[in-house]
């Protein structure tokens, strides 16, 4: 996995090189280390413009991140994905582009823009671009 930070805009940008057909997850996990607290979003924005695509990437920013949770935005290349991994604690995504399969504790669900997805805590869910999507991730740690 290869981490990229930027410093565009006070947020946190990782760039997650794949790693064959499918990718570990690309979110921290614990012993990764602390990541810097990336800032506040201020004022309106487009929900699309909040990161860009790369060829042959998952790209991700965080958008908030508090002790109650974060706010992430994902873009992520056709074809590429996250595999099967929990988190422990519940998760939204929120679709902004383009269309992915998601599979939730083995059921497979197609969601495209504009549609919203419940992740619950502790079941195996994996993630695949079926065209360039962009989603936005809400993970409430309570």
């Amino acid at each position: 996995m290869i981490q990229e930070a930027a410093d565009q805009n006070d947020f946190e940008v990782d760039v997650v090189a794949p790693t064959g057909p499918r990718m570990q997850a690309a979110m921290a996990t614990p012993g990764n280390g602390p990541r810097p607290d990336p800032g506040d979003l201020v004022g309106a924005a487009a929900q699309a413009s909040l990161i860009d695509y790369q060829k042959g990437a998952v790209v991700s920013r965080v958008l908030l991140k508090r002790p109650g949770g974060t706010v992430t935005a994902f873009a992520f290349d056709a074809g590429e994905g996250l595999s099967e991994h929990t988190a422990p604690f519940d998760a939204l995504v929120l679709m902004v582009e383009g269309e992915a399969e998601i599979v939730l504790s083995g059921k497979p669900h197609r969601v495209q823009a504009g549609e919203i997805l419940k992740l619950p805590a502790n079941e195996p869910h994996a993630l695949r671009a079926a065209t360039p999507f962009k989603m936005i991730l809400v993970m409430i740690r309570a």
